[in-house]
C-alpha cells in the first residue's frame, strides 16, 4: 500500500508540475486561434505523462531499462497527437470561419430582406394609394371634365405600369436567387441590343431632357441569352436616366478586348460615396437621401431598388462581371461579357 500511495503522489506531482503552467500558458493564449489551443493542450497532456512516469522512475519503481522505453514510446505517441491535433486543429478553425461567414451572410441576407419588404412595401402603397383615389373621384362622379377624366385615366394606367414592373423585378430577382434562371446562350450582337434599349429609353429621357449618346461601331458579339442581356442595358439604362439631372447626358460606350466583350453606361448622378459603392448592386440599396430617385412625370423612379441587384444577377449569370466607379461628374458601370466562341 506504501508503495501504491508514493507512486501516486510521485505521478500526480509531476503532472501537476506540468499541468499547472500549462493552465498558465493556455490563458495567456486565449486570443490566439484554435489550432495553437489544441496543439498546447496536447502537449500538455503528453508532458504531464511523461513527467509522471519520470516521478514514478525517481522513486525506484521504474527500471532504467524500462524508463527508455517509456521515453520513447511516449514520444511517438506525443508527436504523432500533435500532427493530428494540428490536422484536425485547422479543420476544426476552417469550419469555425465557414460558420462565421455562414452566419453574416444569414444576417445580411435578413437585413437585405427586410429593407426589400420595406421598400417594396413603400413602393406598391404610394400608388394604390393613388389609384384608389382616383378611381373613387372617377366612380363617385367628382371629376366630370373631359380633360382631368383622361389626365386620371393616364395616371391610373402609368402607376399599374409601374407596379408591373415591380412585380416583373421581384419575379425576375427570385428566378436569380433560386438558381432556376435558365439561359440559352447565343451568339448576340452587343450593338443591337444597345440600340434597340436606348431606342426603348429615348422616350424617358427627352420627357426629362436627357441626352442619350450611344457608339454607332465597335459592338463585338458575345455569347449571351439576348433577352436577359437586353435587361441588363435597360436596367443600367433606367438607372442613369433616374439619377442624372434634367439637361444631362447618358453614355453608352463598348468593345472589346482579351478578357471579351464589353459596354459601359455613364451617367451625370454627381458620383457615389466611396462608402456606397460596394452596397450598389445590393437589394433594395438606393443610397443616401440625395441619390433617392426624384418625382417625375414618367414615373420611372420605383423599382425597389431592385434594378441594379438584378443586372449583378444576370451578368454573374452569363459568367460575367459588373463593376461601378466615380468618373467626372458621374458614376460609371462597366459589365464585362464572354467572347463570342468562334
Amino acid at each position: 500500500m506504501r508503495d501504491l500511495v508514493t507512486m501516486f503522489i510521485s505521478a500526480l506531482l509531476g503532472a501537476l508540475a506540468v499541468a499547472l503552467p500549462g493552465v498558465v500558458a493556455l490563458r495567456l493564449l486565449r486570443r490566439r486561434s484554435i489550432v495553437v489551443h489544441i496543439c498546447v493542450l496536447l502537449a500538455i497532456a503528453v508532458l504531464a505523462v511523461l513527467a509522471g512516469v519520470i516521478g514514478v522512475a525517481q522513486a525506484m519503481f521504474i527500471s532504467r531499462h524500462d524508463l527508455r522505453v517509456l521515453l520513447i514510446v511516449i514520444s511517438l505517441a506525443g508527436a504523432v497527437s500533435l500532427v493530428i491535433g494540428w490536422s484536425l486543429g485547422r479543420r476544426m478553425a476552417a469550419d469555425a470561419m465557414w460558420a462565421d461567414e455562414a452566419r453574416a451572410r444569414e444576417r445580411q441576407a435578413e437585413a437585405n430582406r427586410r429593407d426589400l419588404i420595406a421598400w417594396v412595401s413603400h413602393d406598391l402603397r404610394t400608388p394604390l394609394a393613388g389609384m384608389r383615389a382616383m378611381a373613387e373621384a372617377l366612380e363617385d362622379g367628382v371629376v366630370v371634365d373631359p380633360e382631368t377624366v383622361l389626365e386620371y385615366h393616364r395616371r391610373i394606367r402609368v402607376e399599374t405600369d409601374q407596379m408591373a414592373r415591380l412585380v416583373d423585378d421581384l419575379f425576375e430577382l427570385s428566378r436569380i436567387n433560386a438558381g432556376a434562371l435558365r439561359l440559352s446562350l447565343a451568339t448576340v450582337s452587343l450593338g443591337d441590343v444597345v440600340s434597340d434599349a436606348v431606342a426603348s429609353a429615348l422616350p424617358v429621357a427627352s420627357a426629362r431632357r436627357i441626352r442619350l449618346v450611344a457608339s454607332d461601331t465597335g459592338w463585338p458579339l458575345v455569347r449571351a441569352s439576348e433577352p436577359e442581356l437586353s435587361r441588363i442595358v435597360t436596367n443600367l439604362l433606367r438607372n442613369a436616366i433616374r439619377y442624372t439631372p434634367s439637361d444631362g447626358t447618358v453614355t453608352v460606350t463598348g468593345g472589346q478586348d482579351g478578357d471579351g466583350g464589353w459596354f459601359a453606361v455613364t451617367d451625370g448622378c454627381g458620383g457615389i460615396p466611396d462608402s456606397d459603392l460596394s452596397r450598389v448592386f445590393d437589394v433594395a440599396f438606393r443610397g443616401e437621401a440625395a441619390r433617392t430617385p426624384r418625382s417625375n412625370t414618367t414615373h420611372d423612379g420605383a423599382g425597389g431598388g431592385l434594378g441594379l441587384a438584378i443586372v449583378r444577377g444576370l451578368v454573374e449569370a452569363h459568367r460575367g462581371a459588373v463593376a461601378v466607379s466615380n468618373v467626372a461628374g458621374g458614376c460609371r458601370f462597366l459589365v464585362r461579357l464572354p467572347a463570342n466562341p468562334a
